[in-house]
């Protein structure tokens, strides 16, 4: 895992809390800005994953060219 993933994660779970916390005092100003931190938090861990996929395909890649 990496920093993007891990840092997006927990982006996502503290917008779903702020979320909540807005619906349960009926503030929709604090439910929004809680949305927003999950869309980032989604967004931050997805360029994590695709960091990670490239980071696994040039591994895999080595490994194959060096077996050659």
């Amino acid at each position: 895992m990496n920093k993007d993933q891990a840092k997006g994660t927990i982006k996502n779970i503290t917008g779903k809390v702020q979320e909540e916390a807005g619906k349960l005092v009926g503030n929709k100003k604090q439910e929004t800005k809680g949305v927003l931190k999950q869309v980032a938090g989604n967004a931050q861990k997805s360029v994590g994953d695709a960091r990670e996929l490239v980071k696994d395909a040039r591994a895999h890649a080595k490994d194959v060219a060096g077996s050659r």
